[in-house]
């Protein structure tokens, strides 16, 4: 049976009424539902009443209610298969949406069913108008919508990559109202949406991912907004001190100490910089295209050679320990596989740092093909999983549709119709991951299509592979676009040719322009990848952001910035053209004249390096990293079991006299989870003892408490010990944190072995969140002098 698939700007909806369950008619006018001639509103959001626990979304009913909403949306799944509405039987053969309806029954909320897989939330809001076009604002005051209707809901780190650009295509009245909404916001609430809901901004996820939402609708002919304010409006956010930005502002990059999650931020930010100078460019403000040409490279300065990865730092040093595989505080929602192909504004220039087409090619292949699992925290959002990609969480949508770029167009073939047809059932649950407003079914959407936009803002769509025969998408201009695929089946997924308006067409991408002005693309489909056809230079799709203005930082080539006696220090440069300057200031001393770089050179106490790279005038951040001379007359045996998030580099953290600060997801501290801690210091001879102590953290809401007391025992054998003080915490968990204390206290005693035993906290207490689940101990350092 051949599949047709029609697109149409707005979807057919039934509403079902919670009493009697009665249809009812609806109708779209001037951007307002009615039901029955009447207006009404609809809660902000998406439920999942097959797949979400009832304890669950019965507050969510309840909130909705008092928010003064009469309506909520629920969605079912599409029979895509078939083109037919799934059959269901609500009162028996769904346990959970029976359950959802009466609730909504008592309740007295109209409900509305739709079909998916969901394409957008967006569309079923209604507006966050009132019918007077009254709305409440970010800065929670109520404003009038002057010749826009107000939206809320925006969760950009998500659909920023897929949603937005197909709304930019098929939605354009509708993307308009949004932009408005967004510079409304800036207006009055100080600042663009991060991820804004119901009027308040949440900061939930990272970046500044409104801003290419504006810019690919400007490419794509959007532009019934204030063009000059957008640019102001992204400028205050990206030359904010937010989350990182006065340090990645200031050094190209955001070290963890400064912000978590760092390695990400830098990523993303690069990519949001990017948008800014395109924005800039198109609007004639060259002096803030450069700027942001600029600081779009900042990517780089996270680019580990040795591994090929994106690789955190804390400082300007790479963290260590370091596993590619590791979800940790250096990312958000993944690892470095995932963050690593985020370049999307400079896919050449990534190419370049892989050594070439063949080098990216192969770390490529690597993350689809290893058989490595998933290491360090459980993150719940990464499911899907090819190899290290992750399709149910965003970071990797963009990844296979890389081989494009590399010139192997029939290895991305092969993986989206994998996920198109494998992740992707026809099922209530029919979703690999968080739909995440819309995101997930709009990559689907594109894919099925055959079409995907790895830039979002460039105006390329790259081809992976149709999945149905033929596809008409309707646009607002009255054209429309038609993809036919001949000879398509299950196994005949490979593009061996293809007709662009009827002409022969090698090229592997398509401009969005092109795209909306209508026409036809034929494939012609084969059940063997064709070796040759779009993998000329020319064929491939392109993502270049060179600026001749940037300079990478230099990075040491290093595992440790901590020594014992002496310890040579190497610094190298991605760019073997670089010049590397430094200076050093040992502690306590004046800094030493900046000098070239031209081999290793040697520290031996507790030392500052400054340093920087230059090529053809143009100089890096300077940045500032300390060696640590450590203790080197004891030793340390760790009998807790450390948790893999956080040991801090190794045991020896804990005695290398080097004190965390409250930012405890910088990698300075280590963390022990239900249970006590108790570690043994040798001191290597039997030595006077005059102080013990353990350097400890406290953050109630993250679950990490101050130990209820410190026990401290002593031994000339390492066998049998002896009491020598007990130590009581006195802070309690109403003191929330973060806060840090050194619980410790002069002692009288000669001996070998120090064993220090830091008691649990206990269970969180009545007013947690998570009231009675068990606690974790943050220690960074055990005081023996």
């Amino acid at each position: 049976m051949k599949r047709k698939l029609f697109f149409i700007l707005l979807p057919v909806v039934i509403a079902i009424t919670a009493t009697a369950q009665v249809k009812h008619t609806f109708r779209f006018n001037e951007q307002k539902f009615l039901l029955d001639g009447k207006p009404f509103r609809i809660i902000s959001g998406e439920m999942h009443p097959a797949r979400i626990p009832h304890q669950y979304w019965r507050h969510r009913i309840q909130m909705a209610k008092a928010m003064g909403c009469n309506t909520i949306a629920a969605y079912i799944f599409w029979n895509y298969h078939e083109n037919t509405p799934g059959n269901f039987d609500f009162s028996t053969d769904n346990k959970n949406i029976s359950e959802f309806l009466k609730i909504c029954k008592e309740e007295n909320l109209w409900v509305i069913l739709r079909p998916g897989p969901y394409v957008c939330a967006e569309w079923d809001l209604g507006g966050n108008t009132d019918v007077n076009g009254d709305y409440r604002g970010t800065d929670l005051k109520v404003h009038h919508a002057e010749n826009f209707t107000n939206y809320s809901v925006f969760s950009f780190w998500d659909t920023h990559r897929a949603l937005h650009p197909l709304m930019n295509m098929i939605n354009k009245k509708r993307t308009g109202d949004w932009i408005n909404t967004f510079l409304a916001q800036y207006k009055y609430g100080g600042m663009l949406p991060v991820w804004e809901l119901s009027g308040n901004e949440t900061f939930c996820m990272i970046g500044y991912h409104s801003v290419p939402v504006i810019v690919d609708a400007y490419q794509k002919g959007i532009r019934n907004f204030d063009a000059q304010l957008a640019l102001k409006a992204m400028k205050d956010y990206a030359e904010s001190n937010r989350y990182g930005l006065g340090f990645y502002a200031k050094n190209g990059f955001v070290s963890n100490e400064a912000d978590h999650e760092s390695a990400s931020k830098t990523v993303e930010y690069a990519y949001d910089d990017w948008c800014i100078a395109q924005f800039a460019k198109w609007i004639g403000n060259d002096t803030i295209y450069k700027k942001y040409m600029q600081r779009c490279q900042n990517y780089k300065n996270l680019f580990d050679p040795i591994s090929k990865h994106i690789h955190g730092k804390v400082q300007g040093f790479w963290y260590y320990p370091f596993d590619a595989t590791e979800v940790n505080n250096f990312f958000t929602e993944g690892n470095s596989w995932h963050y690593s192909f985020t370049a999307q504004q400079d896919i050449d220039g990534l190419i370049k740092l892989y050594g070439g087409k063949q080098g990216f090619l192969q770390k490529l292949e690597e993350l689809f093909t290893t058989a490595q699992s998933l290491s360090g925290r459980d993150q719940a959002d990464v499911t899907g999983l090819i190899g290290q990609y992750a399709h149910g969480n965003e970071p990797s949508h963009h990844i296979a549709y890389l081989f494009n770029y590399g010139g192997k167009p029939w290895r991305t073939q092969q993986i989206i119709h994998k996920i198109c047809t494998e992740f992707y059932p026809n099922n209530p649950d029919g979703l690999i991951g968080n739909e995440d407003c819309g995101q997930m079914s709009a990559w689907f959407v594109l894919s099925a299509l055959g079409i995907y936009q790895p830039t979002p803002g460039s105006g390329v769509l790259t081809f992976g592979t149709p999945l149905f025969d033929e596809a008409v998408i309707h646009f607002e201009n009255g054209k429309s676009f038609t993809i036919k695929a001949n000879n398509r089946s299950a196994s005949n997924f490979y593009i061996d040719a293809a007709r662009l308006n009827g002409k022969p067409y090698a090229h592997n991408f398509i401009n969005t322009a092109d795209f909306e002005n209508g026409g036809e693309l034929f494939f012609e489909m084969s059940d063997k990848p064709n070796l040759i056809r779009g993998t000329k230079e020319e064929d491939l799709p392109h993502s270049s952001a060179f600026s001749k203005d940037f300079v990478a930082v230099p990075y040491f080539n290093m595992t440790s910035n901590k020594f014992k006696t002496t310890l040579p220090v190497l610094l190298q440069h991605i760019d073997k053209q670089a010049n590397i300057y430094y200076s050093v200031q040992p502690k306590g001393q004046k800094a030493t004249p900046f000098k070239r770089y031209t081999k290793p050179f040697t520290v031996s106490n507790t030392t500052d390096v400054l340093f920087y790279a230059e090529k053809d005038g143009v100089k890096s951040s300077v940045i500032t990293q300390t060696f640590y001379k450590v203790p080197s007359d004891r030793t340390i045996e760790v009998l807790s079991k450390v948790n893999a998030m956080y040991t801090a580099g190794g045991k020896d953290a804990l005695i290398d006299g080097i004190m965390g600060k409250t930012n405890w997801k910088s990698g300075e501290w280590t963390g022990y989870y239900n249970q006590d801690f108790v570690a043994i210091i040798d001191l290597k001879s039997v030595r006077k003892i005059n102080y013990t102590g353990v350097h400890t953290l406290q953050d109630v809401s993250p679950w990490i408490v101050y130990p209820k007391q410190i026990i401290v025992e002593i031994s000339d054998d390492g066998k049998t010990y002896k009491p020598l003080i007990t130590i009581d915490n006195k802070v309690s968990m109403e003191e929330r944190g973060p806060i840090m204390q050194e619980l410790g206290t002069n002692v009288n005693a000669k001996a070998r072995f120090v064993k220090i035993t830091a008691v649990n906290g206990g269970a969180l207490p009545a007013w947690h969140e998570s009231a009675g689940m068990p606690t974790h101990l943050f220690i960074d350092e055990l005081i023996v002098k």
